[in-house]
């Protein structure tokens, strides 16, 4: 067998190729399961022993000096193809570059940060606390008994772990807790005007309910506060919120046990284009009055429990969603939406970093 002459045939017929499919259809008709070289090595089985030993470096040699050759004479035709593309292909240096996606500040960090803006102008600080809490801070010292319904397993996530006195520990059910801690800081001898918001948790899912949310919640603590404070607090914070001066509040008595007397806080609104818009009084013609938030003056015994003489320090609180407030702000319809993480609605519906909320400039609101 002439296995130089095949060799030689084979390196002519590599080096001829001109493409790169022809290099490959080589390769299969010499390499492959059926080629021809592979034909060879095959025959090295049916041989002598003595036929063997001469033949067999033979057609391996063979075989690697094909392989090499086509090794060699594909990288020679990509270097080819590569500075044929190069030569052809150009670059405009002065287009702008293509825009790289980008994150968004999510809609309850937004709403956060509008509601902290505006109540920095009146003269307020931010408050944060514990999201595991014991059950003292937050139920005991609200004044919120052992038979309260808000301290049942079915409402409140509670922890098999207990403090060092012995109290349960509990997933936050409100950011009420922080008040009590900041009451606590001041030694019952100093006012108080902070805010508090944070994520809760509660055992509840729908449509307009999740177990975690965003609350955020008020305190002011005075020798002379009044209910007429409050409701005044609360006018201002929704005006400068939702950008309009026809806000109209109605306040209805009601029950909570941090506060006594208990007000809920209802608004107009009327429905534009199939959503609720924030504004107008509830008995005009075409609106409606919405329940928005919680309030009341402080319980007497949660100003006891703060450390505060309640027979000489009075205050308000109050407490409201934030995720309600953006629904309602920016047109959203199912709560849930917010904590799917899906990038689309939070591309949507998510606002830009760059944007920094001033939303109480020129609303004309003092300390």
């Amino acid at each position: 067998m002439d296995y130089e002459g095949i060799g030689a045939q084979a390196l002519d017929s590599i080096a001829a190729a001109q493409d790169l499919d022809t290099v490959e259809g080589l390769r299969i008709a010499l390499l492959g399961k059926q080629g021809s070289i592979s034909g060879l090595l095959k025959t090295l089985g049916a041989m002598s022993p003595e036929a063997r030993q001469a033949n067999g470096p033979r057609i391996h040699a063979l075989r690697e000096g094909v392989t090499a050759a086509l090794t060699a004479r594909k990288a020679v035709l990509e270097t080819a193809a590569l500075d044929a593309r190069l030569a052809g292909e150009t670059v405009d240096l002065t287009l702008p570059a293509p825009e790289r996606p980008r994150g968004s500040v999510h809609p309850v960090s937004q709403v956060m940060d509008e509601l902290a803006e505006i109540f920095a102008d009146l003269g307020f600080a931010v408050a944060s606390g514990p999201e595991i809490e014991d059950d003292w801070h937050n139920f005991t010292a609200l004044n919120m008994p052992e038979s309260h319904p808000a301290r049942a397993m079915h409402d409140t996530f509670y922890l098999p772990d207990l403090t060092a006195e012995g109290r349960e520990m509990v997933l936050r059910t409100h950011t009420s807790p922080v008040q009590i801690r900041a009451m606590l800081a001041t030694g019952g001898a100093q006012p108080v005007r902070i805010i508090a918001p944070g994520r809760v948790y509660r055992s509840d899912s729908d449509a307009t309910h999740t177990p975690m949310f965003h609350q955020v919640e008020g305190l002011v603590i005075g020798k002379d506060i009044t209910l007429a404070h409050l409701k005044w607090t609360l006018e201002t914070l929704l005006k400068a919120f939702f950008e309009r001066d026809d806000i109209v509040l109605r306040l209805r008595p009601s029950y909570f046990p941090f506060t006594e007397p208990s007000v809920e806080v209802d608004t107009g609104y009327s429905y534009v284009d199939g959503r609720r818009v924030v504004g107008g009084s509830g008995d005009a013609p075409g609106h409606s009055w919405m329940e928005l938030l919680g309030s009341g003056m402080v319980n007497a015994r949660v100003l006891t429990a703060g450390g505060y003489d309640p027979d000489e320090w009075q205050g308000f609180a109050f407490g409201v969603g934030v995720d309600r407030l953006a629904m309602l702000k920016y047109g959203m319809n199912d709560l849930r939406a917010f904590f799917d993480g899906d990038a689309r609605w939070a591309s949507h519906y998510g606002f830009s970093p760059l944007d920094v909320p001033t939303l109480s400039a020129g609303v004309g609101v003092t300390a």
